[in-house]
This record gives C-alpha cells, sequence and structure tokens, in this order.
C-alpha cells in the first residue's frame, strides 16, 4: 500500500507544467503560489520530466531559474523537490561533510535510515554529481567508531532475508549483552557487526529477547555503554529498525520544539519522506505527541514556506480524528514491551552501617545553638530508608525527650523543609498528608487525587486507609465522596477500595473486555461507556489488563488511551488515561510527570517533591532510565539546571546519580 502523501498527478503534461513555471517566473517578481501548488503536487518522476521538457523548451535550466527567482527556506524547499531522491540524499551528505566542522546529524539521519537500495543509489548519485568516491569522503571526514559504523551502513549490505533463526537471535542478544553490560570496557565491534548486517525483522526479536535477558531496552545499554556520535548513531538505527516512520516523527518534532526551527532538518524530512511513509509518520507523531504535524508546521513556520510544506505534509490528522495501523504497531509494540517483566529499583536503599542512636545526635548537633547545618540533616535524612527513618525518630525522642519533626519544622523552611518532613513520614503518611491536602480548603487539586489513587497498589491503597483515618479521624472514602462528583468520584472510590485482582491475565476474559471497551454502538448512553470503563481499568490485575490493552489493539486498530481522549473529557479522561499508563509502564508515568513539572518556565515543586519521595525506595532508579529514553536528557541534570541550594542538593542524592 502506498504510504506517501504526495502522489503522480493524474493528466500529468511536461510540457505543460513547464510553460505554466516559465509564465510564473517571467517578467518582474514571480508568482511563488503557482510554483508551490504546481511542483507540491507533482511526483518526483513527474518533476525531473519537467525539468527535461523546460530545457527543451526554453534552453534554460530550471532549477537556476528557481534558484534566481525564489529566496530563503522556500528557495532550498522547492529546489529539494525538483532533484531526484538519490541526488537529494547525495547533496544532504556533501554539504554536511564540506567546509570547517561535519554535520554529523545529517549523516546519521541519512545512512541510519535508508534502504540498502536507497544507499546504493546515493553512493552512485554522489559519484556522479561530484565524481568523488563518498565512502573516501567519509572516511576522510569522519573518526574512530562513528566512523567504521558509517563505513558498514554504507555497503547497503543489511541482510534481508525474513526467515529468522531463533538459535541466532539468542546467540546475538546474548553476544550484545557479553559486549556491553556484562564486559569491562564494551566491545564495540560486536554492536557494529549486529546492529549494521543483520536483517531487520531479525534485529526486531534481537531487541526483544535483550529486554528478557538484560532487564533493560537496548536503547539504555547503548546509552549507557557508548558515547558521542557513535552512541548517536548506534541510537538512530535501533529506532529505524523499531519503526522508521516513529524515528522521523520524532527528529521533526524536535525540529520545531522550543525556540527556533532547524529548517534544514525539516525540508529534509518532509521532501525524502513526501513519497515514501509521510502518511505513517503522520500517525505516529499524532499518537506520540497528541498533536498533528499539520498543526505544528502551521504553528512554526509561515509564508509560502508553510503553505509548501503543508501540501507535502498532506492533511490534518487533528481534523480527521482518526488513528491508523502504523500507529497501531507503534502502541502494540510498546504494550509488548511493557509485558516484559523488568526488576524495580529505588535510589535509596537502607544505609548499611545504621545506627539510629549515631543518626539522632548527628541531627541534634546540626540544629543546637545558632544556625542550622542543613547539609549534615540531608546527608543523614536521604541516605537512610524509611524504616531507618521511623528508628531515628525513635532514638531522638529517647535521647533527647523531643520530637524531631518539630525541630526540624522550627529549623528549616521554604521547599527543603517539606522535602526533608515529607521524608521522615512513612510512605502511607505522606499520601494521607497529600491527599487530604488536595481535598481540604476551597477547590480540589485532581490532579493530585489522580497521580496517588490511579498508581498505588492494594497494600499500599489500604496502608493509606489506614494512615488517613488515624491521621484526620474520618475516611478517606468520605472525604472523596464529599469533595468529587459524577463518574470521577465513582472512579475515586472504587480505587479507595484497593481491591484490584492480583492474578494473572485470563486470555479468553480479556477478549471480553476488549470487546466491552469496544463497544461503541450509538445506543450506548454515556453513562454505561464510563461504566464499563470503570468495571474493567479499576478493577482487574495489571497483567490482564495489559492483555486486555493488547486485544483492544487488535480488534480496532488503535489503542485503548487514544479511545479514551475521544470519547471522554475533563477529570473522568485524565483518571482513565493514568490508570491506563500506569499499567502499561508506570516508571515512564512518573518520568513524564517528572519532566512536565520543570520544563519552562517555573517549577512545579510540590509535584517533583512529591514523586521524588514517593517513589525513592520503590522505582525511581527505572524512573531515572525512562526519563533518558523519553526526553534525551537525564533526571539528574534536569534537577541540577530547574532547582537550587539545599534543596537542590537533597534532590540530587534522592536521584542517586548521573545517567
Amino acid at each position: 500500500v502506498y504510504r506517501g502523501s504526495v502522489k503522480d498527478f493524474q493528466g500529468f503534461d511536461a510540457n505543460q507544467d513547464a510553460e505554466a513555471l516559465y509564465n510564473a517566473m517571467k517578467g518582474f517578481g514571480s508568482d511563488k503560489e503557482a510554483i508551490l501548488d504546481l511542483i507540491t503536487s507533482r511526483s518526483n518522476k513527474q518533476r525531473v520530466e519537467i525539468c527535461q521538457a523546460y530545457k527543451s523548451l526554453y534552453g534554460k535550466d530550471l532549477i537556476a531559474d528557481l534558484k534566481y527567482e525564489l529566496t530563503g527556506k522556500f528557495e532550498r524547499l522547492i529546489v529539494s523537490l525538483m532533484r531526484p531522491p538519490a541526488y537529494g540524499d547525495a547533496k544532504e551528505i556533501k554539504d554536511a561533510i564540506s567546509g570547517v566542522g561535519t554535520d554529523e546529524k545529517c549523516l546519521i539521519e541519512i545512512l541510519a535510515s535508508r534502504t540498502n537500495q536507497e544507499i546504493h543509489d546515493l553512493v552512485a548519485a554522489y559519484k556522479d554529481a561530484y565524481e568523488r568516491d563518498l565512502e573516501a569522503d567519509i572516511v576522510g571526514d569522519t573518526s574512530g567508531h562513528f566512523k567504521k559504523m558509517l563505513v558498514v551502513l554504507l555497503q547497503g549490505a543489511r541482510e534481508e532475508d525474513d526467515v529468522v533463526s531463533e538459535d541466532l537471535v539468542e546467540q546475538d542478544a546474548k553476544d550484545l549483552l557479553e559486549a556491553g553490560e556484562l564486559k569491562w570496557g564494551t566491545d564495540e565491534a560486536q554492536f557494529i557487526y549486529i546492529l549494521g548486517r543483520r536483517s531487520r525483522q531479525h534485529l526486531r526479536l534481537v531487541f526483544d529477547e535483550y529486554l528478557k535477558i538484560a532487564g533493560k531496552p537496548i536503547e539504555r545499554s547503548i546509552r549507557g555503554e557508548l558515547s558521542g556520535d557513535f552512541e548517536k548513531l548506534m541510537l538512530a538505527v535501533v529506532k529505524c529498525i523499531r519503526s522508521t516512520a516513529e524515528y522521523f516523527a520524532e527528529r521533526l518534532y524536535k525540529a520545531m520544539k522550543g525556540l527556533g526551527t532547524r529548517d534544514n532538518t525539516l525540508i529534509r524530512i518532509m521532501v525524502s519522506r513526501s513519497e515514501i511513509d509521510m502518511l505513517d509518520i503522520r500517525e505516529v507523531f499524532r499518537t506520540k505527541y497528541e498533536k498533528s504535524l499539520y498543526n505544528m508546521i502551521k504553528e512554526d513556520t509561515s509564508g509560502e514556506y508553510k503553505k509548501a510544506l503543508l501540501k507535502l505534509c498532506g492533511g490534518d490528522d487533528d481534523a480527521a480524528g482518526e488513528f491508523f495501523p502504523e500507529a497501531a504497531q507503534v502502541a502494540y509494540r510498546m504494550w509488548e514491551l511493557s509485558a516484559v517483566k523488568v526488576e524495580l529499583q529505588g535510589t535509596v536503599q537502607p544505609a548499611g552501617d545504621f545506627n539510629d542512636d549515631g543518626d539522632a545526635q548527628v541531627l541534634r548537633k546540626a540544629m543546637k545553638g545558632l544556625g542550622t547545618d542543613e547539609g549534615a540533616i540531608i546527608e543523614v535524612v536521604t541516605k537512610r530508608s524509611n524504616a531507618q527513618r521511623q528508628q531515628i525518630l525513635k532514638a531522638y525522642k529517647a535521647h533527647y525527650g523531643r520530637d524531631l519533626m518539630a525541630d526540624l519544622k522550627s529549623e528549616l523552611s521554604g521547599s527543603l523543609a517539606k522535602l526533608i518532613l515529607g521524608l521522615m513520614l512513612t510512605p502511607a503518611q505522606y499520601d494521607a498528608k497529600q491527599l487530604r491536602k488536595a481535598v481540604e480548603g476551597a477547590g480540589t487539586d485532581e490532579s493530585v487525587l489522580i497521580e496517588i489513587m490511579a498508581t498505588r497498589n492494594n497494600q499500599e491503597i489500604r496502608a493509606i486507609n489506614e494512615a488517613y483515618q488515624e491521621a484526620y479521624h474520618k475516611s478517606l472514602e468520605d472525604d472523596l465522596s464529599s469533595d468529587t462528583s459524577g463518574h470521577f468520584k465513582r472512579i475515586l472510590v472504587s480505587l479507595a477500595l484497593g481491591n484490584r485482582d492480583e492474578g494473572p491475565e485470563n486470555p479468553t476474559q480479556a477478549h471480553e473486555d476488549a470487546k466491552k471497551l469496544a463497544d461503541v454502538s450509538s445506543n450506548d448512553s454515556s453513562d454505561s461507556l464510563e461504566t464499563r470503563f470503570l468495571s474493567i481499568l479499576c478493577t482487574r490485575s495489571y497483567p490482564h489488563l495489559r492483555k486486555v490493552f493488547q486485544e483492544f489493539i487488535k480488534m480496532t486498530n488503535h489503542d485503548v488511551e487514544h479511545a479514551i481522549k475521544k470519547r471522554m473529557s475533563g477529570d473522568v479522561r485524565d483518571a482513565f488515561v493514568a490508570i491506563v499508563r500506569s499499567v502499561k509502564n508506570k516508571p515512564a508515568f512518573f518520568a513524564d510527570k517528572l519532566y512536565k513539572s520543570m520544563k519552562g518556565a517555573g517549577t512545579d515543586e510540590r509535584t517533583l517533591t512529591r514523586i521524588m519521595i514517593s517513589r525513592s525506595e520503590i522505582d525511581l532508579f527505572n524512573i531515572r532510565g525512562e526519563f533518558i529514553d523519553l526526553f534525551d536528557k537525564s533526571l539528574h541534570h534536569m534537577i541540577e539546571k530547574d532547582t537550587s541550594g539545599d534543596y537542590r542538593k537533597a534532590l540530587l542524592a534522592l536521584c542517586g546519580g548521573e545517567d
């Protein structure tokens, strides 16, 4: 099935189009609208024919005339569209290695994503256009393992056999593990050989097997074992093996997000993928970033340049409101990966040489007399487990007849005080306090209610209920009921029971559950829709729900999160989405919340503090891994950049390391 956004123009006449372009550029000024309308609605093969017809009719070079008449980004986009794909890639690579410095990102993007045939065509086009050998030029402009992998990719010799040997899959996964995680140093040659030569189908299975035996995705190992441009190249290869459309969707998003636009990247991808997989890229983009590629281009560019890019994009998926096969495949792969058992790890471990009386003395000394030694307090509190902190509280009371919590409250202030005092509470007491703050006073903080209630297991929920009753002399369920309403209240009350099934998946039941969630017949009222989702999402076990979600994708060709966002709104939608994301990948859910708490102007310190405290002994190490996978920067780096003083020092101690 053709997945490009630009197709052959019906009723094409090369001479007629050549004449139209000549007239658009004749005389004073040029008709840019006519030029962009014509060129963006013809396929590359047809544009090449127009160039030939133009030369025959007028004895002039069409590309030279376009360069003369147009300017800036619009000129670069239109001229790029006129080149055959292989010559376009050759020009991009020539520009990347010419002059001072090298555009490694351009080299990585092109060589990691092209098929064998596209690589062969590129090498031939480069030779024809510049009378130079591409491999020799790249070898002369790069170095080390980065150079070696580029040379391997330049051979265009990746295996293309779809028949996969299970034994070889297991062996390759084992070899990659032994070349990296299990080796002192890294055997880069093994990574280059396997990732540079094996077929795409084979490598996808190798990545799945690697996740099972290593307990982490191959991308995380590459980040830990490799570095610099070589690391970036290998990550790009892995991403393209998994899904070329997803790789380009991510490249396009990064080209436009934040201040400024990376126009060279935007032009290169929009031109090179317009007749290959632009529809797939659009679909994945809409799913991953919750906005259409069309709208992001519209917001980020202007003038004829914008109009031409939007023509290449081919449509607005926000307006269509649909979800498509490529995005469904990406979603299904993510569900499969999430189903693999990965050991959860906190960053705070019990201190090996723990002495509760000694720690109590250190804390008393830090607060006694004039001034406070915040560094000593941070060192003790962040380096002890919660159980050890509870022992310190008792030892402090026994030794000094004083309440440690009261002393800390009087000596510390601001964000640091909230963090240290939160760490001194038991997890259940801390969650109970956060829930109480969310419902008391004017207004309700629904986001806190959702975050805590949607992510805690049965045991944690029951402990929270007990702590809440003890601290506030009323039941959590009563407070949730009196402070919320409608379906949102019913969701929270159901979760507050701490009565979720804890058994394994039931494939037959999972199929039936998926059918219930997928049923959108016009006879169903809104009430029955939310009730069906509540009865399944709030009560079934996590392993079972993962199976339900996989069945849902098979059944509907889109994932359950998309269905929730399309059919529901407000707090009900947010609660169900949080449950789905928690089931799918809880560390990724918290990584996303941490990122949002620090991105942009200002910091949401309440969210940052709450998650760092509550996950520090459960899965903060895993959250760190997901954070760098999702956002290409470490949690440690972002905390360091976004916070200050003793508060930052304490957060970094909890974070536990730089990735």
